[in-house]
């Protein structure tokens, strides 16, 4: 069975604001091996948001982005989703389809989190 999505784990940072300059300084602080895929998806929901003349792929991105910040800012739980990650490609049908369940229930709890629920 899984775990609760935050149990023990103690966040490292507060969570951010939904803002451009709060969502840089969390991924710099809990994931920053991954900032330069933030600032190639802030460009491309920048690029999508001109050419669809609409917010809608600037909001996608501060949703997408708060809720892997939601995720890192609890290193088990990150711990938790990589490693359910990884389990998604075993041989083991039974591993396969515990991990996918692991890992949905991790990304819809912090989705949840993200939207204030």
């Amino acid at each position: 069975m899984t775990m609760p999505y935050m149990h023990e784990d103690a966040p490292l940072i507060p969570r951010p604001a939904l803002t451009l300059p709060a969502l840089r300084q969390a991924v710099a602080t809990v994931a920053p091996s991954r900032l330069s895929e933030f600032f190639e998806d802030l460009q491309n929901a920048f690029v999508h948001a001109g050419d669809e003349d609409s917010v809608v792929p600037i909001r996608m991105f501060y949703r997408r982005w708060g809720v892997v910040v939601e995720i890192e800012r609890y290193p088990e739980t990150a711990r938790r989703l990589r490693a359910a990650e990884q389990a998604i490609t075993d041989r083991d049908p039974a591993v396969r389809d515990r991990a996918i369940e692991e890992a949905a229930h991790i990304v819809r709890s912090a989705h949840r989190e993200v939207a204030g629920g």
